[in-house]
């Protein structure tokens, strides 16, 4: 029988704890794998003659501790005189844990909740961290958030897009609030999330305030804004920036003739529709719209006082063919919207505001650098163009 399964078979007789004999033996293994490494390196044995002509010799160890599901390992790591040896036989990671408070900020980011990430740090490394633990490690990103909410931003932008998302966040109790998201798009078409805010229900005012925020932090000009059907977030824009031109999200426009118009007819009347955003010009745009509102206003008046009225429905027209496609529906911000919550689904309910901001930051934060590099569709196209708005 082997000394090891001796002192394993002993510890059981006794009723003890396996565990110290198992991070005895990983230990000692560990070290002796080290020795034999730094030997196969030099390439003589220790206290070897041969090792007077290499022109390298071994020089001590320096200890690390690595956590392990049966304990703290001491570590010796060897080193060698010339200071080129690289041992493989640890993964390199930091005493401070700073590699595994990335990973844990990482997982974070993901949606992973802070027991999750317990468990897993746990499985992964063999050394428990509690929830709060886990949860203070977050806090590392909050510096972040106050940068983002403060950092200056372009002077002008050629679109800004504008709508909000409900997620759960407890305070007494649970309850969806809105996460208001404003993105914008320079005129050289780098897209980038000016900001966020949660507020515990959409408003315009709530858009105001934002938009006089960005004002704040260097925001001098917009040439068009891109929002939904909210009640006076039109005037919210233009009251902010009255140079700026408003277009009404066409998805949401038609959604809400579809609202009035029955289930059986809906098909039809959707068919008629879609012609009169598709048009090639406004002139083409407005006819359609004429004979749309002709066709259909004795049947479904409801559905046609929708587009009565509307003077944002045409804007996209006075700007360049490149970019149109991206401007007549807010579906850019609606799609980052999606993504964003499909992260926070794991989540469930944010435990207080602050980790919804830290969340959020980050995704938005992940989102513009990736995107810095890239220029939106059709924008390269109309850059010049659009610079010639502004003058």
């Amino acid at each position: 029988m082997s000394y090891l399964n001796t002192k394993l078979l002993s510890a059981l007789l006794n009723n003890e704890s396996v565990d110290e004999i198992f991070r005895q033996e990983l230990e000692a293994a560990t070290n002796e794998l080290l020795l034999t490494e730094l030997t196969a390196f030099l390439n003589y044995e220790k206290y070897s003659i041969e090792g007077y002509n290499t022109g390298n010799s071994r020089n001590g160890y320096y200890e690390r501790t690595i956590h392990s599901r049966f304990g703290d390992l001491t570590i010796k790591i060897p080193r060698d005189r010339n200071g080129e040896f690289s041992q493989q036989t640890v993964p390199s990671y930091q005493r401070s844990t700073d590699s595994l408070e990335t990973t844990v900020i990482q997982l974070y980011k993901k949606g992973i909740t802070t027991r999750e990430i317990a468990d897993l740090i746990e499985k992964m490394y063999g050394h428990h961290y509690s929830p709060q633990t886990i949860s203070n490690i977050t806090k590392a990103v909050q510096e972040q958030v106050n940068q983002f909410h403060t950092r200056r931003i372009s002077a002008k932008y050629a679109v800004v897009y504008g709508d909000a998302t409900y997620l759960s966040v407890r305070r007494d109790s649970v309850a969806k609030e809105a996460l208001h998201i404003l993105i914008g798009i320079t005129p050289d078409g780098e897209k980038e999330v000016l900001d966020y805010a949660l507020y515990p229900s959409e408003s315009s005012d709530n858009y105001k305030e934002m938009l006089e925020s960005l004002k704040a932090r260097g925001l001098e000009q917009v040439l068009l804004f891109v929002t939904d059907g909210l009640s006076g977030f039109r005037n919210a824009c233009l009251e902010v920036f009255p140079k700026a031109k408003h277009q009404s999200c066409w998805t949401h426009v038609a959604r809400n003739v579809m609202k009035h118009v029955r289930a059986k007819d809906k098909s039809k009347v959707m068919e008629d529709l879609k012609p009169v955003y598709r048009a090639e010009n406004i002139e083409d745009s407005q006819k359609l719209l004429d004979d749309f509102i002709k066709k259909y206003q004795k049947i479904y008046p409801k559905a046609t006082k929708v587009l009565v009225g509307n003077e944002s429905l045409f804007t996209f027209f006075e700007f360049p063919s490149q970019i149109r496609c991206s401007i007549y529906t807010t579906n850019l911000i609606e799609g980052f919207n999606k993504n964003l919550k499909r992260g926070t689904k794991r989540k469930e309910q944010f435990p207080n505001e602050d980790s919804l901001e830290r969340y959020v930051c980050s995704f938005c934060s992940d989102y513009n650098q990736k995107f810095s590099t890239r220029v939106h569709r059709g924008f390269a196209q109309a850059s010049a163009e659009l610079n010639d708005l502004f003058n």
